[in-house]
């Protein structure tokens, strides 16, 4: 993948818009909660009136929602969008997005989760770098170190982020960092939405998928050719994966399928739901260092 244009630093003089994508809205206290976060920090915050339409499970029809991110990113005075929640509903906007709808310049697209279907797309057609961090709805439960790195790279007061977790080996690997949930990467795969994976950094994370279908995932991913492309794999959190019956262990998983690459590969990083989810600036230059376990980006 070539380089990405990375949008520029925000300041809370100018205004960012709430958008959902995906999901529809249940938790009205906690998106309220994260989304005064941003406005603790002077930012104002525009949500459409007629942001959340239920449609089943989607917060609306897809054209709606549609609607939502065009003038979202469309208003020359927003400087970042960000997604209410996840669930799901953002793969369904590609089948309809016509990128050159989208006019104005780079901003941040800031989420994750089922977000990742609009940042890799942002990625593949536009060439524009986002930002894999908390939804408005997860923001407000994040921990004081989480939202300074959050804010602190969107605003341009810091030039670098790093991560720990567990190193198992492989060295250093130089790429350009492309984050996001894996089961929504995976059904990327085969479309034009899903970005070329040469000089890649991956990060992944996911929820509520038990070990059997992390495995398939992963073994798509190698039938396809392109983890034998990427420079690193990085793994966040993979919560709510438990099941009663007999299975292989996620980290026995984890080794089987990806460890055979001979690449630097680090796990449990400290992204992802249900806990901190330091944000990852996709579209950034990343060192993944296998043997430390350390995943760092910068500017």
């Amino acid at each position: 993948m070539r380089s990405l244009v990375i949008p520029p630093p925000i300041n809370p003089k100018e205004t960012v818009r709430v958008i959902a994508p995906s999901g529809d809205i249940r938790d009205w206290e906690r998106l309220e909660q994260g989304l005064q976060v941003w406005r603790d920090r002077g930012y104002t915050v525009k949500i459409p009136p007629d942001m959340n339409q239920p449609w089943g499970y989607l917060a609306g029809s897809d054209r709606h929602r549609y609607q939502q991110l065009l003038e979202a990113w469309n208003d020359p005075e927003c400087g970042a969008i960000i997604c209410a929640r996840g669930g799901y509903g953002s793969t369904r906007l590609l089948e309809i997005l016509n990128w050159q709808d989208l006019q104005s310049h780079p901003k941040w697209l800031i989420g994750f989760s089922d977000v990742t279907a609009l940042q890799w797309g942002l990625a593949a057609n536009k060439q524009i770098g986002s930002f894999h961090a908390s939804v408005a709805s997860t923001l407000g439960n994040q921990p004081p170190e989480s939202i300074e790195k959050f804010f602190g790279w969107l605003e341009g007061k810091i030039d670098s982020v790093s991560l720990s977790g567990m190193g198992w080996g492989g060295g250093k690997a130089q790429g350009i960092l492309l984050s996001g949930n894996l089961n929504v990467a995976t059904h990327l795969i085969g479309t034009p939405l899903c970005p070329d994976m040469e000089n890649v950094i991956l990060a992944f994370e996911d929820v509520a998928e038990p070990p059997y279908k992390v495995d398939r995932m992963l073994t798509h991913w190698r039938l396809s050719g392109l983890l034998h492309k990427v420079k690193g794999v990085a793994l966040g959190r993979f919560s709510q994966s438990e099941v009663s019956t007999p299975t292989l262990g996620m980290e026995e998983v984890w080794r089987d399928r990806l460890q055979s690459l001979e690449i630097p590969l680090v796990v449990n990083l400290p992204f992802g739901h249900d806990g901190i989810n330091m944000p990852l600036c996709n579209g950034c230059i990343a060192e993944l260092d296998g043997d430390a376990g350390i995943l760092s980006y910068e500017r």
